[in-house]
């Protein structure tokens, strides 16, 4: 059994399962490297997307956005019906451990910085991993983003876990303290090797 009372595994969606970076789409539309460059830089940047993963609305982030760069106007547009380009491969390893977490009956969960316009069609292109999780909480549809202390409570309280009871992988460090702060036990994710050991040390029932 896993260590002390630790009994379900709470994982980060994006470049934990799989990768996930604008140029993947953008490297698409813009020939030039130092235009995408600039693009990525000071037009659709990580700070104006995560007004999405807060809940706000693509039409209006994109009319806001559009209005500062007229000139970007149809590339800006492409970020919304064109998100899960920008999504990459699975990261490796990762769907493997949750296969074989929920062979042994593990119950899995999930904590994503999503926008929840941009959430259900990726959910459902993926369903072959996504099917095998519980439960998925996505700020964009709660508003609440990590790492406020907030949302993991909501989802602790939502997964029906106490604290102590389970484990969390993310990729940033800052959502790690968060969750630890609160008693979780948290990992910081860097490949799929050292989590999967991780996951044995802590007595889950699957293969090193």
């Amino acid at each position: 059994m896993p260590e002390g009372n630790k009994t379900a595994v709470i994982f980060d969606v994006g470049r934990v399962l799989y990768d996930w970076d604008p140029r993947i789409l953008y490297e698409r539309l813009i020939d030039d490297d130092r235009a995408l460059d600039a693009f990525l830089r000071d037009v659709v940047t990580i700070d104006w997307h995560f007004q999405h993963d807060a809940g706000r609305d693509f039409a209006d982030t994109s009319a806001e956005l559009a209005a500062l760069h007229p000139q970007h106007a149809a590339l800006i547009a492409a970020w919304g019906p064109r998100f899960n380009e920008s999504i990459g491969p699975a990261i490796a390893g990762m769907h493997d451990i949750v296969r074989d977490l929920d062979a042994a009956d593990v119950p899995l969960y999930a904590i994503t910085n999503f926008s929840h316009e941009f959430w259900p069609p990726f959910r459902a292109q993926e369903s072959h991993l996504f099917d095998r999780f519980r439960d998925i909480v996505v700020s964009g549809a709660e508003k609440i983003v990590k790492p406020d202390a907030a949302i993991y409570r909501l989802a602790l309280d939502r997964f029906g876990l106490r604290a102590d009871e389970a484990v969390f992988v993310d990729d940033n460090a800052a959502n790690v303290a968060a969750a630890q702060a609160l008693g979780i036990e948290s990992i910081l994710f860097t490949d799929a090797g050292d989590f999967r050991a991780r996951l044995v040390t802590l007595g889950f029932p699957i293969a090193a």
